[in-house]
């Protein structure tokens, strides 16, 4: 089947890009604002993004108008009903995700994918909580969704060949790489990439080495782009706290525990980039390691 028409529901900074992407793909697509506020939000900020494209001469004009112009917001799930793929980017709680999936499938047509944008959660736990199984798949795209070329897309044992073709397809309309890989909590690059930010919120906890000299330490010695303690700030403690703790419901390995300082500092509201504060305070420019949080280091 042929994706001609997708939904995002959830307007937060996945969803927007995802439905940014989608649009920019030449498919007509729907962004779905499940909290309060103007529905219009979501669109005022993505034409933002591709004025900026239009300014450094990567988009026209005419290209920005013709992808806002296939972009629609709403607050319906009704309006959904004719939709060949409908992507969830709301809370990282499944059972929020399954009251959300057996919303749809009230309303969505019964040739309809279901999708979740889930980074750890069971796809099969979402998808056996559907009438409709066979057609609900994971497609967990990146942060940022415009920039970031992965997208992990993730059958069940009982998802229908033609829904995994389709994913498949849609990825690769998108512009964005698809690897297909088997529903373990974690799929690859979190399976690998949350035990790391852990390691190294443990490893600050402990006192090693400062915040700073821990990201320099792996920028500088491993050529990676962040550091991991910038990188949980980027992508939100409270979303590392979550994915840990869902590795080791599932896993049960001790390392995957969230440490104690990760807690604290989710329980604080500081969140990373998004509140304002976590390992950096992000009211200077550059930001400012929060070293008082750490044990002392000589």
């Amino acid at each position: 089947m042929e994706i001609r028409r997708v939904a995002v529901i959830g307007s937060g900074q996945m969803g927007t890009g995802m439905a940014q992407v989608s649009a920019r793909a030449g498919i007509d697509t729907i962004l779905v604002k499940m909290t309060e506020g103007p529905v219009e939000a979501g669109k005022q900020k993505i034409a933002k993004a591709l004025q900026r494209e239009v300014e450094k001469q990567r988009l026209t004009q005419e290209e920005l108008d013709a992808t806002l112009g296939r972009l629609t917001c709403t607050n319906k799930i009704h309006d959904l009903a004719e939709c060949d793929l409908v992507i969830e980017s709301v809370i990282e709680d499944l059972d929020e995700k399954r009251r959300l999936f057996g919303r749809l499938e009230d309303v969505v047509k019964e040739s309809g994918i279901f999708a979740s944008n889930t980074s750890t959660l069971s796809i099969t736990a979402l998808a056996e909580a559907t009438r409709r199984p066979t057609r609900v798949i994971g497609l967990h795209f990146f942060n940022p969704a415009p920039i970031m070329k992965l997208v992990e897309i993730v059958p069940t044992l009982r998802t229908d060949p033609e829904v995994l073709r389709a994913a498949q397809d849609f990825t690769a309309k998108v512009k964005k790489t698809g690897v297909t890989i088997r529903d373990f909590t974690g799929f690859v690059v979190n399976r690998l990439l949350t035990p790391y930010m852990v390691d190294a919120i443990r490893t600050a906890q402990e006192g090693l080495a400062s915040i700073a000299a821990i990201d320099s330490a792996m920028q500088l010695g491993a050529n990676h782009p962040m550091g991991p303690l910038a990188l949980a700030d980027f992508i939100g403690l409270d979303i590392v706290f979550h994915m840990a703790n869902n590795l080791f419901d599932e896993y049960h390995e001790p390392r995957l525990t969230p440490p104690p300082l990760l807690k604290r500092l989710v329980l604080a509201g500081w969140l990373g980039r998004k509140s304002g504060k976590g390992f950096y305070d992000y009211s200077t420019t550059p930001p400012t390691a929060n070293d008082f949080l750490v044990a002392s280091v000589a």
